[in-house]
């Protein structure tokens, strides 16, 4: 089952008639900013986990060293 033209007009003009064409410019836009938004948010999201799993790794790391450190003295 899959959208034909005929659905997609439908679905346009039923849009236009409940927005008005005056509306419609500044409905899409702020469609576009919530797009827009999210992404950011999904990305931000990400290079959050990233950064925290650095700072994870430079830990254990230097934790590593730090015993290396106190066997070689030792």
């Amino acid at each position: 089952m899959s959208i034909g033209p005929w659905q997609i007009i439908l679905i346009l003009v039923i849009v236009l008639i409940i927005f008005g064409a005056g509306k419609l410019p500044r409905v899409a836009g702020d469609l576009a900013k919530g797009i827009k938004n999210f992404k950011k948010g999904m990305n931000d999201e990400d290079s959050q986990e990233e950064a925290k799993k650095e700072l994870d790794s430079s830990a254990s790391a230097k934790e590593a060293a730090d015993e290396k450190d106190k066997a070689a003295q030792s």
